[in-house]
């Protein structure tokens, strides 16, 4: 039987590194071999390839329909990106063909769709997913199959007008105990831009005025949102993956941060474009005010693919001079001696009552020019480092002549 004499089936990418894994995009063509190794001669009917893509997303929920009944309730949706077939081997007549003994190469090609693709996404309740798989028919014996994922990244290029726009706002809070007010607390912050890319660091400039009568501590925060969408139903999972402390404002003083830094972790880019699974961030800056909840100020962000570049230099292939570190994928952060803190201690009251599964319908924001090729290779050397240390030490400590300054004086 040809199962006895099957040694190795194997699917190998084409790549321009040996080590490196191959990653595509839109309009790109992928490219390999089909191996077989057979220790001696063996009947083959037939072998065909199917390359596949889907987005798809699925959790249950606990539903009750009474004071003694209960029933879970399922939620399941997908998106087809990439549906191509190929046969590499079969004969015109019908019959078997014989194969001897040895190892034996079957190349296959393929182009990607033209349209824009989805970046590949691996999160708890969906995936963004991409495969190439083969069938190996034989007589008289069980079909043999192998199945063999590969990454595709969908540039978004921060060099636009959109993402190259500064961003600012500012929010003010009472902070109360019974009926009696204590003062105001107010935030002021804003970041150079709204479109970054992993590794790199953002200035915050920010203002805080503390005009209440116990002392605030500001930080600021990278968040990430997971949103996955079935059914007219959505279900979130947020995470802290960076975390700025700064010094503590005391009671009637204000505090200003000329650009104090907090570094981009090695996470994915935002994924925008897909219908059931999005990928968004956010800068958060927010204090403790006394006697209420929390005050946070939100600068929304996007995490590219295409880095600044002050000359235009690019290039259309992705791996081609870098190699990839594709542990963002798992959307895992690397372990780090102080995690950031968990969500649920970022987010005010206000916007935790708000978190629903109920989709609220939003315009589609104008991404025209964001994605877009020719892409430029996605990792810079110093993007996949490990992040920095969370800590409270300033690293861009201010002359003591722009110290935190009392109102009062």
């Amino acid at each position: 039987m040809i199962f006895d004499k099957l040694k190795k089936f194997d699917i190998v990418f084409d790549s321009p590194e040996v080590d490196c894994p191959p990653v595509y995009s839109s309009g790109d063509v992928v490219s390999g071999r089909v191996v077989l190794e057979l220790s001696g001669e063996s009947k083959v009917d037939s072998l065909k390839l199917h390359a596949e893509g889907f987005a798809k997303v699925h959790w249950t929920e606990s539903r009750s329909a009474g004071s003694s009944t209960a029933y879970t309730q399922n939620y399941s949706d997908e998106v087809e990106y990439l549906n191509r077939r190929e046969v590499l081997l079969q004969a015109d007549n019908g019959e078997v063909t014989v194969l001897p003994a040895g190892r034996h190469e079957f190349p296959f090609s393929f182009q990607l769709p033209e349209e824009t693709l989805v970046t590949s996404f691996e999160g708890k309740h969906g995936s963004i997913r991409y495969w190439v798989k083969v069938k190996l028919h034989r007589p008289w014996a069980t079909v043999k199959k192998i199945k063999k994922e590969f990454t595709v990244i969908e540039p978004i290029d921060i060099n636009t007008p959109a993402l190259l726009a500064p961003q600012a706002g500012t929010k003010d809070k009472m902070a109360r105990a019974w009926y009696h007010n204590f003062g105001q607390v107010s935030v002021t912050a804003k970041i150079d831009r709204k479109g970054y890319t992993p590794g790199e660091v953002i200035p915050v400039f920010a203002e805080f005025d503390n005009a209440t009568s116990r002392s605030i501590q500001p930080k600021a925060f990278i968040t990430q949102t997971q949103t996955f969408i079935a059914r007219g139903t959505m279900k979130q999972k947020h995470s802290v993956v960076a975390t700025l402390c700064g010094d503590i404002v005391g009671a009637r003083c204000r505090e200003t941060w000329h650009g104090r830094a907090i570094k981009i972790p090695p996470v994915g880019p935002s994924i925008l474009q897909c219908r059931i699974i999005k990928v968004e961030y956010m800068l958060k800056v927010c204090v403790d005010v006394p006697g209420s909840s929390k005050l946070c100020l939100e600068l929304p962000l996007v995490i590219g693919t295409i880095p600044l570049h002050p000359f235009g230099s690019r290039t259309s292939s992705v791996s081609s001079q870098y190699s990839v570190n594709l542990d963002w994928l798992r959307m895992a952060i690397p372990e780090q001696p102080e995690p950031p803190p968990d969500y649920s201690s970022v987010v005010t009251a206000e916007e935790a009552e708000q978190r629903s599964n109920t989709v609220v319908s939003q315009p589609a924001e104008d991404l025209s020019g964001i994605l877009e090729r020719p892409l430029m290779a996605f990792v810079q050397e110093f993007r996949f480092r490990p992040p920095p240390v969370y800590s409270e030490i300033d690293p861009n400590p201010q002359p003591f002549n722009m110290r935190p300054r009392c109102m009062t004086c």
